[in-house]
């Protein structure tokens, strides 16, 4: 299962849930600057997972830079059809509005399963070249995932520093 053609270069997106409000800014103004930075080298695919607060946030930005940079594609791999289980309305309207601009959608299992999360992080980093990371600590699931992007030798860019 491949999300694109290969022959396109492609960045993935980890992060936390939570990006604290009085932080926001600062880390949406870093990850713009790394987006257009990856653009002008020729990255044209980023794929997001979907989640609440960072992966939104890059979603978001890929879907703002489209406009200007109109080769640029958004593909989602989603961790299972009911991810959003347990979800506000706002944030499930939210993701929804994602799905529906996103250019591909991809699950990577059709139930929730206590690893699903884990098979569509490593399936993000196996289909990119380099990772963008929003990671402030050294536990859960976002670390996991730098961890293995640094093992299988991907470029790991955090905008939280």
């Amino acid at each position: 299962m491949s999300l694109f053609n290969r022959n396109k270069r492609a960045c993935c997106f980890t992060g936390h849930r939570t990006v604290p409000v009085s932080e926001r800014d600062g880390v949406k103004a870093r990850l713009v600057r790394e987006l257009e930075a990856l653009i002008s080298d020729g990255v044209e695919v980023f794929i997001a997972g979907g989640a609440l607060g960072f992966d939104t946030m890059a979603a978001l930005a890929v879907l703002e830079l489209k406009e200007s940079y109109p080769k640029i594609k958004l593909h989602l791999a989603l961790p299972c059809e009911n991810q959003t289980k347990g979800w506000s309305e706002r944030a499930v309207s939210l993701y929804n509005s994602i799905i529906d601009r996103a250019d591909e959608v991809v699950y990577t299992s059709r139930e929730y399963t206590s690893g699903c999360m884990h098979v569509r992080n490593r399936y993000m980093v196996d289909n990119s070249e380099v990772c963008i990371a929003y990671k402030t600590r050294e536990s859960g699931g976002t670390a996991y995932t730098v961890r293995y992007a640094l093992e299988k030798g991907k470029r790991v860019i955090n905008v939280a520093e």
